[in-house]
């Protein structure tokens, strides 16, 4: 792994066997990063993607293993309390299945690099976006509050 800062934008290269998310929380603990947004391309071996189901309040998940294209990536990471970091991310992967090209997409748990994953990572400057609970659906979404 590799990354630099220009500007007000970080961008980081990510290596074979680097799990993508784990490196991207890393890299915001490292630099003190409360708040940011990013997205990339690349090719990962695994990736383990979830779909919501509201009316269960669960995650599914569907794991993936091969050569599976990385298309786009892109999320957030907030601060869920003080010093934790929380992520939402999504990806959509083309992959060939049975000779045919097959694309699937959704929340990403985690994934890891095959070759090289090439990441933009923006920091949110004049404040922290945090979390907040809601109990209607389970999850967490944005608290924009000061």
């Amino acid at each position: 792994m590799d990354y630099r800062k220009m500007g007000d934008t970080w961008y980081i290269r990510l290596d074979k066997g680097d799990e993508i998310i784990s490196s991207l929380l890393m890299i915001c603990k490292k630099k003190e990063i409360a708040s940011a947004v990013f997205c990339g391309i690349g090719g990962c071996s695994s990736a383990d993607l979830q779909t919501f189901l509201p009316e269960e309040g669960i995650f599914e998940t569907e794991h993936l293993e091969g050569m599976l294209e990385l298309i786009n990536v892109t999320g957030n990471i907030i601060t869920e309390e003080p010093e934790v970091l929380f992520h939402h991310t999504h990806a959509m992967f083309s992959y060939k299945e049975n000779e045919k090209l097959k694309v699937t997409a959704g929340h990403v748990k985690e994934m890891t690099v095959l070759y090289t994953a090439e990441i933009e990572l923006r920091p949110v400057y004049g404040g922290v976006i945090r979390r907040k609970y809601d109990e209607e659906t389970g999850t967490g979404f944005w608290d924009l509050k000061e």
